[in-house]
């Protein structure tokens, strides 16, 4: 998860003083945050650090992340004059990028080796936030957007895919072995929705690199009744929250999917015995998949000891 940095104190002393965007196109700044779990807890591969609003910042849109909020929007975009005046602002250019290239290949650079996994949100949630103005609990207003008026919430979510499609690009061409998608707010919604609002705009973000071979990682949260939608959009493997015993997500994707996640991070407060307990479980589940990359199944809280998820990592290459 490339939430891993935030609780070490080499990862707040790097930040301190920079603005979160700021920092995710500060090429030297975001490598160096993006390898310090690396570093830290010798994990098999990294994830490139950066923030799901960053395309849209690159963009042009009047976006910034205030502490203890989230990404907030200057305006929200509601109406179809709104998504026009977005689309105006056209598709990410090679200079728009250059920052988040920068920072990959110097990344790459000195990870010797080392796996690097690009990282992109995926369209729901940047059109969601988009039309929010910010964080929000049950995406009320994008929900309504999307039935209430339906042409222009597909090319809301059309630009969504290209920007971050565009994102993703660069990072693998740039030099990342693998791309995830991020749809942090899909849960919100049901099957149906996703499938005929969502899905289509999805596919078109991962086709943005269908023809450059690296594999495609595609995680949500709260997803566990969409995981066959997730991967039938064009991923190689599917990610798993907390929520869902690996077992039976690799029941429902048919066995043939390999599986990403799903330690719950809550545990990692809990005592050794306990959580150590429960990795050996997530572990053993994960073995009816043809393939599990052992993870959390969410970001890691800020608070967390980092010599806790030091011994996890342990604990997991022990097995």
């Amino acid at each position: 998860m490339r939430q891993a940095g935030r609780s070490l104190p080499e990862y707040r002393a790097a930040r301190e003083g920079t603005a979160m965007l700021e920092a995710c196109l500060t090429p030297a700044l975001a490598s160096e945050i993006t390898l310090q779990p690396v570093r830290r807890h010798d994990v098999d591969a990294a994830i490139f650090f950066s923030d799901i609003v960053v395309p849209l910042k690159l963009a042009g849109v009047d976006v910034e992340i205030k502490p203890g909020v989230g990404p907030v929007m200057g305006a929200p975009v509601r109406t179809a004059d709104d998504v026009a005046r977005l689309r105006d602002l056209g598709p990410l250019t090679a200079e728009q990028l250059a920052p988040v290239a920068e920072g990959v290949a110097l990344t790459v650079g000195a990870l010797g080796g080392t796996p690097l996994i690009g990282f992109a949100g995926a369209p729901f949630t940047l059109a969601a936030y988009l039309v929010e103005g910010g964080p929000s609990r049950d995406h009320l207003a994008a929900r309504t957007l999307m039935h209430a008026d339906p042409a222009t919430w597909t090319a809301l979510t059309e630009w969504a895919a290209d920007v971050t499609g565009a994102f993703l690009r660069a990072q693998v061409l740039a030099g990342a072995s693998a791309a995830q998608l991020f749809d942090s707010w899909a849960g919100s919604l049901g099957l149906a929705d996703y499938t005929a609002h969502v899905a289509p705009a999805s596919a078109r973000a991962l086709g943005s690199i269908a023809d450059l071979g690296v594999r495609k990682v595609h995680f949500g949260t709260g997803t566990s009744e969409l995981l066959v939608a997730m991967r039938d959009v064009g991923a190689d493997v599917v990610g798993v929250d907390y929520r869902l015993p690996l077992d039976e997500a690799n029941r429902r994707l048919g066995g043939s999917t390999p599986l990403q996640g799903n330690v719950d991070p809550a545990l990692l407060a809990a005592p050794w015995p306990v959580l150590e307990a429960h990795v050996r479980d997530v572990v053993a589940r994960g073995e009816a998949a043809p393939g599990h990359v052992v993870n959390l199944g969410h970001g890691v809280p800020p608070e967390t000891d980092p010599d806790v998820l030091t011994r996890v990592v342990q604990l997991v290459h022990s097995l």
